[in-house]
């Protein structure tokens, strides 16, 4: 078994228990054609994580009503962020202007775009900037408000209000999930604004998700993936999302 084997099956109980709430090890061994001490042990150290809690031979995230915390969220699918934002590097010129949503996987974008010289960026997530704080000419515009402690970002109105006031060529924003349908789905009210002005202010929308994403339940929706014009992600979607996203002339870039 290789590391990154482990790591996507680690995904695959995070992504189960999104959906499902709580499930035994044996459950979750038979959904994943695997052992039960393999689930056991990747149990154990998803636990050590703070990602899931376990009880009574079963488990379930640790917080099942929003997003997990973002340090532990840096370490789902670290390898597979890393190839998106390369990816999404590739897509941008020097010298683009680029709004930058929140999250682990947008953050991967900002450290490979640190290469780039000349961006114009507006983001809110702290993340972000410190990543880019090398590029060579860069300009950084940071959305007010209160900041967000658990994740570094600011999500509040004044962040809608400060994306509504801006015309940028790209937008790159990642979703708490996208469900079976297309549905670009997220955990809380605010985090959909936020999300929405970023889409919004912009001529081109990237989306970028790890495997992970795709199935993976919220409370609440944004949109569809064929509202957008790219979709960078880490692994193949279904089959019925791609023809949806080909019927809306919504590229789809594997990375």
């Amino acid at each position: 078994m290789t590391i990154d084997e482990g790591a996507r099956r680690r995904d695959q109980i995070v992504n189960l228990l999104s959906a499902y709430g709580e499930l035994s090890a044996k459950a979750m061994a038979d959904m994943l054609a695997v052992t039960v001490q393999t689930v056991r042990a990747d149990l154990r150290a998803l636990d050590d994580a703070a990602l899931v809690r376990r009880r009574h031979g079963s488990a379930r995230l640790a917080v099942p009503a929003e997003n997990i915390g973002y340090l532990p969220r840096m370490t789902v699918s670290r390898s597979e962020k890393d190839r998106i934002g390369a990816a999404v590097a590739g897509l941008l010129p020097e010298g683009a202007s680029v709004a930058l949503g929140t999250g682990t996987t947008v953050e991967a974008v900002a450290r490979a775009l640190a290469g780039h010289a000349r961006l114009s960026v507006a983001t809110n997530n702290l993340h972000a900037v410190l990543a880019l704080r090398a590029a060579p000419g860069i300009t950084v515009s940071l959305a007010g408000g209160q900041v967000r402690m658990r994740d570094l970002d600011l999500i509040g109105a004044e962040a809608s209000e400060f994306y509504d006031g801006l015309r940028m060529q790209f937008a790159v924003f990642s979703v708490g999930g996208v469900s079976a349908e297309g549905d670009l789905l997220d955990f809380n009210m605010d985090e959909i604004r936020a999300r929405r002005a970023i889409s919004g202010c912009a001529t081109h929308r990237i989306l970028v998700i790890d495997h992970a994403k795709i199935g993976r339940d919220a409370g609440f929706a944004m949109g569809h993936l064929g509202d957008l014009d790219t979709v960078v992600c880490g692994s193949a979607i279904p089959d019925d999302l791609a023809r949806a996203c080909a019927a809306a002339n919504t590229r789809i870039v594997l990375a």
